[in-house]
């Protein structure tokens, strides 16, 4: 068993609006470490680092308040450049999607090579230049990582090399967002909603067979709106055409057992979108836990 290095990073300065900055809390008072620990796995728990909460702070041609979103970047880079060089596997809990970009580039400078396998409900492919009315950091992560036309410079050259990652690198896995990419500029391995449905353990293995092809290592990028809203009510934007939790776990499974298998990032749960008796923080933690058991 490897030893998961957990940080949470209680900030939703990337989001639409408040309420991602509590997930880590929440999610630590529903078990979370507790329920890790009975995976069978070693928990070295590094702690919440500084709760930022959303403000406004628009400015032309630039994400709302990025000079906010590098900041909370580079301290997430820092605490998970620690769990990286202690040797550890990142379980990294959010806050916003743009956290993968600060997973990504602490590995990079750790002169380590990993692929994403971005599991969501959507690309996150947008730019500031394509979506000047709608200039929220969250949808664009990204299309930071692969340094597309038109993206925050600040943003696409956070990291020890740009772009952070090549499209091959990247596999989109259980999106509904069929419009984002429309334009064709990204040639990433694609596995939609419809395709992981039937049997999501299979479709998995087959994007693992993808990503690995190019890069032996990848990070699980794991943002909670990848499922139904009107069975898991998380996410910090609802969508009704997702995957059921249980699918999700099953596949997301079958990805933390792959010996390539590097890291965890878990994204977009707004506790104030929750059930009040705590259930939905409840079960998703038990969902984070359950795919590092080892199968049966």
């Amino acid at each position: 068993m490897t030893t998961l290095g957990l940080v949470g990073v209680p900030s939703s300065v990337a989001a639409h609006w408040p309420g991602q900055e509590r997930a880590p809390a929440v999610l630590r008072a529903a078990g979370l470490v507790e329920r890790l620990r009975q995976s069978g796995h070693e928990v070295h728990d590094h702690g919440d680092r500084p709760v930022r909460r959303w403000a406004a702070h628009p400015a032309a041609g630039e994400p709302n308040n990025v000079g906010g979103v590098i900041e909370v970047l580079d301290d997430a880079r820092a605490a998970v450049a620690a769990v990286i060089e202690a040797g550890e596997t990142p379980v990294v809990v959010g806050g916003e999607c743009t956290l993968t970009i600060a997973v990504i580039s602490a590995f990079a400078a750790a002169g380590q090579d990993v692929g994403l396998v971005y599991v969501d409900g959507g690309q996150d492919l947008q730019t500031p230049a394509d979506h000047p009315h709608e200039p929220i950091a969250d949808g664009m992560g990204v299309a930071h990582l692969l340094d597309l036309p038109g993206t925050a410079p600040a943003l696409s050259g956070f990291g020890p090399r740009r772009p952070l990652l090549t499209a091959d690198q990247v596999c989109f896995f259980g999106y509904a967002d069929d419009e984002e990419d429309v334009h064709g500029r990204v040639p990433s391995w694609r596995f939609p909603v419809a395709s992981v449905a039937p049997d999501p353990p299979a479709a998995a293995r087959l994007a693992l067979a993808a990503v690995t092809s190019v890069t032996s290592r990848f990070v699980v990028h794991l943002d909670v709106d990848v499922v139904n809203f009107l069975d898991l009510p998380a996410a910090d934007v609802p969508q009704y055409r997702g995957l059921t939790l249980a699918q999700v776990t099953s596949a997301v499974t079958v990805m933390a057992g792959h010996p390539g298998f590097a890291g965890l990032v878990l994204t977009e749960f707004n506790p104030d979108h929750g059930e009040p008796d705590g259930s939905t923080a409840g079960r998703l933690a038990e969902a984070v836990a359950a795919v590092f058991r080892p199968a049966r």
